[in-house]
């Protein structure tokens, strides 16, 4: 049985983990409050986007022009956009989307080229061999849409060039401070909704529903993919403070065992010299 002084000294240890697991749950609860702010503030903007673009596309329809972002064609090469953090210590927020953006890559017929945006992903994907043709890391909290414009770039200009026949993303979507979903989708070619065109009004574009189209399938791709990285921040500062909660608990009751376990070491101790004091002086009266 180890000694009292290890311990204490495990105890000691143990504390100072625990203090450190505390306080980056309270900074993970503060930036999970903002990036929360943030999600719920662009989601009506997408919704509503989403909602033009499906209107116009429907105008657009009628004619035989397609705009390239919205025109399918045969799967030869796939582009799939990742995205995790650049830290740990946030359960297993990255290793989700890794997995599942391993699934993907493994089960297509076709060749795969990633965009990694966070250095976990990133990481992972140059070690097992997938070919990354980009990537961003170092994003700040409260991320813009220059942050991420190199990849929307390259998926853009991948499409229309014909270097990938579709792009996917693959993500965490925040849904509460104990719940986030790993969601997969496509972003291009453009898929407009369905059902959102439904409360599109009939508008007089200038000069004309192509060319306004044009305009803003670019900006609408940018949105989704802006949007999806909000989701992801905050489901990371979610899932980190939730991690970090754990451990603390967690922390708190290996003190508990600790300090038990040195209770009875330190009473056995105790014992043990009342019983050699005890022997030796009656030693002495014999």
């Amino acid at each position: 049985m180890p000694s009292a002084r290890e311990f204490r000294r495990r105890i000691r240890s143990v504390r100072n983990t625990s203090q450190i697991t505390k306080a980056m749950e309270m900074v993970s609860a503060v930036k999970m409050r903002r990036a929360q702010e943030a999600v719920g503030a662009s989601r009506p903007y997408a919704q509503r986007m989403a909602e033009l673009v499906a209107g116009l596309a429907r105008v657009a329809s009628q004619v035989d022009e397609v705009d390239p972002l919205l025109a399918e064609r045969p799967v030869q090469r796939i582009g799939l956009i990742v995205i995790t953090g650049d830290r740990g210590l946030c359960g297993a927020f990255n290793t989700n989307v890794i997995r599942r953006a391993a699934q993907f890559i493994v089960n297509q017929p076709v060749p795969v080229q990633t965009m990694a945006i966070g250095r976990k992903g990133r990481d992972w994907l140059i070690r097992h061999g997938s070919e990354v043709i980009a990537e961003v890391s170092g994003l700040p909290d409260r991320p813009s849409l220059l942050d991420i414009a190199p990849i929307t770039t390259i998926a853009i200009d991948g499409y229309r060039s014909g270097r990938f026949d579709r792009v996917e993303i693959i993500y965490n979507r925040f849904v509460s401070t104990l719940r986030q979903e790993t969601e997969q989708r496509q972003i291009l070619p453009v898929v407009p909704i369905d059902g959102m065109e439904s409360r599109f009004i009939d508008y007089i574009f200038e000069p004309d529903p192509i060319t306004v189209l044009a305009q803003l399938l670019p900006r609408y791709v940018e949105v989704l993919v802006y949007q999806s990285v909000l989701e992801s921040v905050a489901s990371e500062h979610s899932a980190r403070m939730v991690a970090m909660h754990n451990a603390t608990q967690n922390a708190r009751e290996v003190i508990e065992e600790l300090t038990l376990s040195y209770n009875k070491a330190r009473q056995a101790g105790i014992t043990k010299e009342i019983l050699e004091i005890a022997a030796g002086a009656e030693a002495l009266r014999r």
